[in-house]
């Protein structure tokens, strides 16, 4: 158990530290479940780039996870 929580903690570690392209989503929820607090320093692209990536990393989606439901809803909306 003790290999498992250090695997967890090291995979949540590098999303923690990654910047730019590699940090898909802000999560400090998550990263606060790490037994040391740290303000992360973040990166985040020019706008244009930005986007290229979000467009990028959706069509991965589309060829890795074709399958997948479709979640039909706005970036604000509820889940339904």
């Amino acid at each position: 158990m003790i290999a498992e929580v250090l695997r967890l903690r090291a995979g949540i570690r590098e999303h923690r530290d990654s910047t730019g392209h590699d940090l898909c989503w802000h999560h400090p929820q998550l990263w606060g479940l790490l037994p040391e607090r740290v303000d992360p320093q973040l990166a985040v692209p020019p706008w244009p780039k930005f986007l290229r990536g979000c467009v990028a990393y959706r069509e991965s989606l589309g060829r890795e996870q074709a399958e997948a439901p479709v979640h039909d809803a706005e970036y604000d909306e509820k889940p339904r």
